[in-house]
């Protein structure tokens, strides 16, 4: 099996880590509008409706459009699907609707072909567009595995000769969840499998001069996600090419952690200039997953005048995870989970009630402390004064003034501070980037008990962050640090976005310890909830349940929204286990050997229920497959009642 490291020459793939620089990619016209290039990052999604309902169709459309869909996607699992968008296309057109239109296509070439007749981009899947998945390993020699190449070019060489022909573009929609057996054999279940799939596909486009594409690697998990996009563009730089970029997090769920699990993926590539297309995948109706997108992209509309961060060279590999080692400071840094820090430090009084948006609720009745799962582990509270006894699982951090070194209270000392008293024991010490001169650093190698509040006020914080955490690893300081992102912002989504880009890059690196994050008019619960979603969404610390949940299409054989919201109903109590919910099989299989358990739809009225990309149970009736999921739970030992709260 291939690894990564024998694939590639440089860590490169992007123009810089350091100042916000949108890569070059060539243009690309989808009908009227123009991707990549100089163009805006441009924002899609894609109808649920059935694609022989042209009603229903086009009425979806036009209901994205109006939302602000730039390009929309509609499926066309069969030949007779395909010929229908020439109807649907022709009805939008009638209305007064000229937005591109994009044939999504899986398993059927002749469905391909029959699209480029009436639409203005075709997307297809390498993974199953003219290849297998039945999770079979075969070997392969040099010479047999060119053999299936030539399979390869025979099939998809048509498709291209059309799309050339009639001027279509084309996506090249590679897919984690279903990647071929002939891919997973020869290069297995990683970045490199997913990106090797793509650039078969490139390579036959580019033998005839074919160049209207645009690439894609989809995956529900943001580390996988981001590792094949940056390998991706690595290797398109070896080989010359510069196609635009479509981002997205395949099967992100729905409210808050759709939200934020797509600000992970989408947002850590966006910060590095990479992207010209983005679609969030939200098990919510098709039109409410553009305002979300246009978040993300809305932010780097001006940014091409950012100036550049003061920089250190790179000394991580951005195709692999590795966790910054650290020493461990208590329940910081070592092998510890990340932790969470509130800010109750702009508060004029503190109470026993204060503490509840961080998940502690006390009961006068009972004298007792009851805490949520997703309670925060410190709480800042700045110069103010506890005189009420806490939980017994949390600590108090104050500025070091204030702090009367009584049990599980922690000075925070800023760096001028820090400097004056040396010897503090076990403390935090605020700092910048622009902070960290040899002085500074000096004072970290001799407090081998500081740990780090890392600030950031810079516009590219996730640049200066990096930064700085790449400065005091050549320095080969081992001290932990926390992050620290303030915001002043009115809306809930626009916070949980920004701090998720922000500080869920750095944590896919395996940057960070921890994570304090607030703002003006943001309550203290979403502040808290947001961080635990980041670190979720980062795979770096498991607090709740996961829902790789499709966004459902026309192919979808039942009520996706409802039946997640279901699911989730009898299930969100289960911390740490990964549930995929597909709509149908197109990715259902492959998707599941990143979950825990799976449902997918089969037929009309019917589940077929996985553990892990096992099958378990087929054709179960639609109105038993959550009791019978919640069944199968229970026989592998991972279900457990529901509890309120644990005391304290």
């Amino acid at each position: 099996m291939l690894q990564a490291h024998t694939m590639k020459k440089s860590n490169t793939y992007c123009p810089s880590l350091f100042k916000y620089q949108r890569w070059q990619t060539r243009e690309v016209m989808i009908g009227n509008v123009g991707l990549g290039g100089d163009n805006p990052i441009r924002v899609q999604s894609m109808t649920t409706a059935d694609t022989m309902d042209t009603e229903k169709t086009v009425a979806e459309s036009i209901r994205m459009i109006d939302a602000g869909c730039e390009l929309v996607r509609i499926t066309a699992p069969s030949k007779k699907d395909a010929a229908n968008l020439g109807q649907i296309k022709k009805e939008l057109l009638a209305k007064g609707y000229s937005t591109p239109l994009v044939a999504d296509i899986h398993f059927t070439p002749n469905a391909a072909e029959e699209a480029a007749e009436h639409v203005e981009k075709i997307r297809v899947n390498p993974g199953n567009y003219a290849d297998k998945k039945k999770f079979e390993h075969h070997e392969y020699t040099d010479e047999s595995y060119i053999t299936e190449l030539e399979r390869i070019r025979e099939r998809f060489t048509p498709l291209v000769l059309k799309c050339k022909k009639l001027g279509r573009a084309m996506r090249i929609g590679t897919n984690h969840g279903s990647l071929s057996d002939r891919i997973l054999s020869r290069y297995g279940d990683t970045p490199l499998g997913m990106v090797e799939s793509a650039m078969e596909f490139l390579r036959i486009c580019r033998d005839h001069d074919y160049h209207d594409i645009v690439i894609s690697m989809k995956a529900s998990n943001a580390i996988v996600m981001v590792q094949a996009y940056r390998l991706l563009v690595n290797h398109m730089m070896e080989e010359g090419m510069n196609y635009p970029l479509h981002l997205g997090v395949t099967e992100a769920g729905d409210g808050e952690d759709g939200r934020i699990k797509s600000a992970v993926g989408i947002g850590t590539l966006l910060e590095d200039g990479l992207g010209d297309t983005v679609r969030v995948s939200l098990t919510e109706a098709p039109e409410e997953e553009i305002p979300v997108a246009r978040i993300l992209v809305d932010r780097y509309a001006n940014r091409a005048s950012s100036s550049a961060i003061s920089d250190a060279p790179p000394i991580i590999n951005p195709f692999e995870y590795e966790r910054r080692k650290t020493q461990a400071i208590g329940s910081i840094g070592g092998g510890n989970v990340p932790v969470v820090m509130a800010d109750l430090s702009g508060r004029e009084n503190i109470g026993p009630a204060s503490f509840f948006g961080a998940g502690y609720n006390y009961s006068v009745p009972l004298d007792k402390w009851n805490i949520a799962d997703m309670a925060a582990d410190f709480i800042y509270v700045g110069k103010q004064q506890i005189d009420f006894e806490i939980p017994g699982t949390l600590s108090i951090v104050q500025d070091a003034g204030a702090c009367q070194n009584r049990d599980r209270h922690i000075p925070l000392f800023d760096f001028t501070e820090a400097l004056s008293q040396p010897n503090n024991g076990v403390h935090f010490v605020r700092l910048e980037n622009k902070q960290l001169d040899e002085t500074v650093l000096n004072y970290l190698r001799s407090n081998a008990e500081a740990v780090v509040l890392l600030s950031s006020s810079e516009e590219h914080a996730m640049a200066d962050l990096r930064s700085a955490f790449f400065r005091l690893m050549h320095a080969e300081i081992t001290n932990p640090v926390v992050m620290e992102r303030s915001y002043t912002l009115d809306s809930e989504d626009h916070f949980r976005m920004y701090s998720a880009t922000d500080c869920g890059a750095l944590f896919l690196d395996g940057l960070g310890d921890g994570l304090m994050i607030g703002g003006t008019n943001i309550p203290l619960r979403t502040s808290i909830s947001t961080a635990f979603g980041i670190l979720q969404a980062s795979r770096t610390r498991i607090s709740k349940t996961e829902y790789i949940s499709c966004p459902s299409c026309g192919r979808t054989l039942f009520d996706l929204q409802e039946t997640t919201a279901k699911i989730r109903a009898k299930t969100s109590h289960l911390k740490g286990v990964k549930i995929g919910i597909m709509g149908c099989i197109v990715n259902g299989p492959g998707e599941m050997a990143d979950a825990d358990y799976g449902y997918v739809g089969t037929g009309p009225g019917k589940i077929t229920l996985y553990k892990e990309k096992e099958v378990v149970r087929r054709n179960v009736p639609e109105a038993q497959a959550v009791d019978a999921l919640i069944d199968l739970i229970r026989e592998h030992g991972d279900w457990v009642e529901v509890q309120s709260s644990v005391e304290a």
